[in-house]
């Protein structure tokens, strides 16, 4: 665990403000769940909660079955962070970061496919080898959780009418699975 310096008094409401630069970088938005753990020792630990990482072993084999029915890379991801991927890019895709486009993306709440002049989402901040080709968002309640990809890798190739449909139907299951 790393210190920040700051210290911040609880009042009489029972509330702590989590600093501005604090929820900026760690991308927590107004409203965001939080779950909260304790220490033996008296540490309390706030940590985004993502109700699909709850269903990651579920999500990775969606992803699997995705990846024949499309004969394409899918992966889920939560607002922040990717899930699930299929494929060979597993091991270097699972838990990164996902990129400021396609959060700026979930963020519309619409289908997303690209076209064959489209411009490139980037999957992770950190690298654009893998980009987004289909996506659909997973709603749960009416707000977005995460998302269901169809990726591309270096050849920006336009999403298909059938990717979109399975992908929808995948966020659709998803949000339910959610919901419980």
């Amino acid at each position: 665990m790393k210190a920040t310096g700051i210290v911040r008094r609880i009042d009489d409401l029972g509330r702590v403000v989590i600093p501005k630069e604090l929820r900026r970088t760690m991308r927590l938005r107004e409203g965001a769940p939080l779950e909260i753990f304790t220490e033996k020792d008296g540490e309390l630990i706030f940590k985004k909660y993502s109700p699909i990482g709850e269903l990651s072993d579920f999500a990775s084999d969606m992803c699997e079955s995705l990846r024949r029915a499309a004969d394409c890379a899918a992966a889920v991801c939560d607002r922040d962070s990717v899930i699930a991927v299929s494929g060979a890019a597993r091991k270097e895709l699972a838990g990164k970061a996902v990129s400021e486009p396609l959060g700026e993306l979930m963020e519309r709440r619409s289908l997303y496919r690209r076209g064959a002049s489209g411009a490139v989402v980037p999957l992770c901040g950190e690298s654009a080898k893998y980009s987004v080709s289909v996506a659909a968002p997973i709603l749960c309640e009416g707000d977005v959780s995460g998302c269901v990809l169809f990726l591309d890798q270096n050849e920006r190739r336009a999403g298909s009418e059938s990717e979109e449909k399975l992908a929808q139907a995948a966020a659709h299951f998803l949000g339910r699975q959610i919901e419980g």
